[in-house]
């Protein structure tokens, strides 16, 4: 008789996965607006969920429909403690989405300073362009984030 392989995962991300709508075998699979469970949890600040998801080796880079990696959501909610723990876990932090903008592009525009200078730390690269030929520092909103910005290039 053959059985489903199931993972040891804990009731607690068990649980969430259910409730989510995500099958606890295939933990890569994609729900709404082609979001793996990493980036909902993300998105959710689950951050227990997302760590036990790294730990039984999700693809980090997944991507979901607009091209957009869980990085996106972590600094999108100023998660700082979650986009530490997915970039040394080695998702990629120039990810491009389908327009070509960075996360570092996105915190930029919405003047997270702290985030910019997070990613920056962390080797975010200040040169790439999005489709329209822009780089971050030309998303800057605020005087803050271009002198962070500016500072980087040097």
């Amino acid at each position: 008789m053959f059985m489903t392989p199931t993972l040891s995962l804990s009731e607690t991300t068990l649980h969430w996965l259910q409730t989510n709508g995500y099958n606890p075998v295939h933990l890569d699979s994609k729900g709404e607006n082609g979001d793996s469970a990493l980036m909902k949890a993300t998105r959710q600040k689950e951050l227990a969920v997302v760590q036990e998801l790294i730990n039984h080796g999700v693809d980090l880079n997944l991507k979901n429909d607009d091209g957009n990696n869980a990085l996106w959501y972590a600094c999108f909610g100023n998660d700082y403690i979650i986009v530490d723990l997915l970039i040394n876990s080695g998702i990629n932090i120039n990810n491009q989405n389908d327009i070509g903008a960075t996360v570092l592009m996105y915190a930029a525009s919405a003047g997270k300073e702290d985030m910019v200078e997070l990613l920056l730390s962390h080797h975010a690269d200040p040169e790439l362009k999005n489709l329209d030929d822009f780089k971050a520092i030309d998303f800057s909103s605020t005087v803050e984030v271009l002198r962070i910005l500016k500072n980087a290039k040097s």
